[in-house]
């Protein structure tokens, strides 16, 4: 059977496709059915579809669509700062390491080694016992936990290519630094930092979720996908589909970011 590319992948195009609906609705759905999502009348608590609501009311009659619509920004936007961040000091730290070796990868390796025996989430619970209930807290928790991913990967993927013939080579003809990772470092790095974005990302967002679930992460009457969730969970049998709603949601993002993510040649 003939490969088919990575990034032409069935699985990529779906995953690309689910990311593509959710982001024209975060952006876009406000823009079609203007409307608050903080506003609130309650004689519409729980009530079905309309046209200013295309997806009902929740429990404090505010509409399900723009709430939805602010939260997949809102979410994405946290998760993709934290994993900017946390893959930029992984890249640094793990090429430095791998570079310098001695000492320095020593450190750095056990360091990482270190954070890596905590679980994640008490990390994010610790900084956010700092910073309870804000966006800045989940981002400089979240970049805690990942950066130690993105170290692992871009220093074992470094040692092996800056072993090579190649790479000795350059250093032989006088190419320097910056030759050497654009030419032999970046690209072979590059699709495994992807690769681990995307997961990152998706990681990223269910911690988000997960923590609103329990009532740790964001403070209502902030719309975030685990809050939303929170918030609805109790009126399950009067308005099933109103919990659905940012179920849903959830697990197409996650979905969609896997799909991207984890994709292999067929």
């Amino acid at each position: 059977m003939t490969a088919i590319p990575n990034n032409t992948s069935p699985a990529r195009l779906a995953g690309a496709a689910i990311l593509a609906l959710l982001a024209a609705l975060a952006l876009f759905g406000p823009l079609l059915v203007p409307g608050d999502p903080f506003g609130q009348s309650l004689v519409k608590s729980l009530g079905g579809p309309d046209a200013a609501a295309p997806l009902g009311y929740d429990h404090l009659g505010r509409s399900l669509f723009h709430r939805l619509a602010h939260a997949l920004r809102l979410s994405p936007a946290i998760a993709l700062g934290a994993v900017a961040t946390a893959g930029a000091a992984g890249l640094i730290l793990g090429t430095w390491a791998a570079a310098q070796g001695g000492w320095v990868d020593r450190i750095l390796a056990t360091l990482a080694d270190a954070l890596l025996a905590l679980p994640g989430l008490l990390l994010v619970l610790i900084v956010l016992a700092i910073m309870p209930g804000t966006a800045f807290g989940f981002w400089a928790g979240l970049s805690l936990v990942l950066w130690v991913e993105f170290f692992r990967l871009t220093r074992a993927t470094s040692r092996a290519v800056l072993a090579s013939p190649a790479v000795e080579a350059a250093q032989l003809l006088g190419f320097g630094w910056p030759y050497i990772f654009r030419t032999h470092l970046w690209p072979e790095i590059a699709p495994v930092m992807l690769t681990a974005a995307a997961f990152g990302t998706a990681t990223a967002i269910m911690a988000i979720a997960a923590l609103g679930f329990v009532s740790v992460g964001m403070r209502a009457p902030t719309p975030e996908l685990g809050l939303m969730m929170v918030e609805l969970l109790p009126y399950w049998r009067e308005a099933p589909s109103a919990l659905l709603t940012p179920v849903i949601a959830t697990f197409a993002l996650l979905m969609g970011l896997t799909l991207l993510a984890g994709s292999r040649e067929t």
